[in-house]
């Protein structure tokens, strides 16, 4: 008998070359006659941010530009986003950018029809109730913001990354238009294709939606891997194996963008329900201390997650390596799983992400507090398949280091 599972996204999905020409049509289908656009300084002087306008002002749709976004947004950010929003008023905000961009807009979304701080967020389902409705719209392939239910932000007083996860933060359009990521230099198009692989490896590999393990009374905002899940992740997978090294190497080449963008998408809509785990875990105080992207600190990480987790998920990671494109043929499932680490990490060597963390500004006598941070965060715990203790995650940092 079928387990029971349940599986939710974006409210709407508009994919391809030319998809965010239909942003004013879309618009009016909300009833959006006043938009807030979300970005940042460089996609407005590189042209990206025209790009979105143009379509709005040909349906006669009103919007306002704020340009405050930054890399791993602060909560300054969202204060001077949410006090644009609260003088406009908008009908809708478009979030235009990477990740970052997306979750600031969401978080401004937030504030501005709830009122009080951030902080009042944070956490899994303290939204109390609907947002102003939200547009993604990626300008880089590996987040999935654009889909998923979270907003993750800096929490520069205490050095660590933190997140807000409510269904009220899922899009209720996400426009995903490969053109829009022809602009993404290289390093970002490296750093958001591992998170997208990052995404999809940690939701493969999720505990089993049935195996979660929940206190009395206890919640969390995933629901385990389930067949709806692994559908998503396989070909998010085997799209980044065939088109990422590519998009990196060459930008201009529309098809990989295409694969990426289709990828990170999938990957964005598997993991927000599956769940990430023990990397995302490990990042958020990695990157909240050195300043890393969030994708390259997921990146680093990963293959070192997926050692730690190798003897409970043998099956699932020499699947992974087939997607990977790596012949498995005559292997045990052990050796093909160990495939799928070297692939990783052959992967990583090839577009230009750092093997360890002291390569990224990370001191060893900081392990033992990225460690005590990572298992804070129980959902996190929770998800993976093997249920780690703080010394089993100080040790996957010291083979990182």
């Amino acid at each position: 008998m079928t387990n029971l599972w349940n599986f939710s996204t974006a409210g709407k999905l508009v994919f391809g070359c030319g998809a965010v020409q239909q942003l004013g049509s879309l618009c009016r289908q909300i009833g959006a006659g006043r938009v807030l656009i979300v970005t940042d300084p460089v996609l407005v002087e590189v042209g990206v941010a025209e790009t979105v306008c143009e379509p709005l002002i040909e349906a006669g749709i009103e919007f306002e530009l704020f340009d405050g976004g930054e890399p791993e947004p602060s909560i300054t950010a969202i204060d001077r986003a949410v006090e644009v929003a609260r003088g406009y008023q908008p009908d809708a905000i478009i979030g235009l950018g990477g990740g970052s961009n997306l979750d600031l807009a969401k978080m401004t979304a937030v504030v501005a029809k709830h009122g009080g701080g951030p902080a009042d967020y944070f956490g899994f389902d303290k939204v109390p109730g609907p947002v102003i409705p939200l547009i993604g719209v990626p300008t880089t392939a590996g987040t999935g913001s654009e889909v998923s239910s979270s907003s993750v932000l800096t929490d520069t007083e205490n050095a660590v990354k933190i997140s807000a996860l409510s269904r009220h933060l899922r899009p209720v359009i996400a426009v995903v238009d490969p053109r829009m990521t022809l602009s993404c230099p290289k390093q970002v198009t490296a750093d958001s294709g591992i998170d997208a692989l990052t995404h999809a490896v940690e939701a493969y590999t999720a505990v089993d939606g049935e195996a979660m393990q929940l206190g009395p009374g206890e919640a969390n905002p995933y629901s385990g891997r389930t067949p709806m899940t692994d559908a998503l992740c396989e070909e998010a997978i085997r799209l980044v194996g065939q088109h990422l090294v590519t998009a990196v190497e060459r930008g201009d080449d529309l098809p990989a963008r295409e694969g990426m963008a289709l990828a990170a998408t999938l990957a964005g809509m598997a993991f927000s329900n599956a769940g990430v785990a023990v990397v995302h875990a490990l990042e958020y105080p990695i990157g909240g201390a050195v300043h890393c992207s969030h994708g390259l600190g997921n990146g680093l990480l990963l293959p070192y997650v997926m050692r730690y987790n190798l003897p409970v998920r043998e099956a699932a990671l020499a699947r992974v390596a087939e997607l990977l494109g790596e012949s498995v043929a005559g292997l045990s499932t052990r050796k093909a799983a160990e495939v799928a680490i070297t692939a990783v990490e052959r992967l990583k060597q090839q577009i230009g992400i750092p093997e360890r963390l002291r390569e990224i500004g990370a001191r060893e006598d900081q392990l033992a507090t990225f460690a005590d941070k990572a298992f804070a965060i129980k959902r996190l715990m929770q998800t993976n398949p093997r249920i780690p203790t703080r010394d089993e995650l100080l040790g996957v940092l010291r083979e990182a280091y």
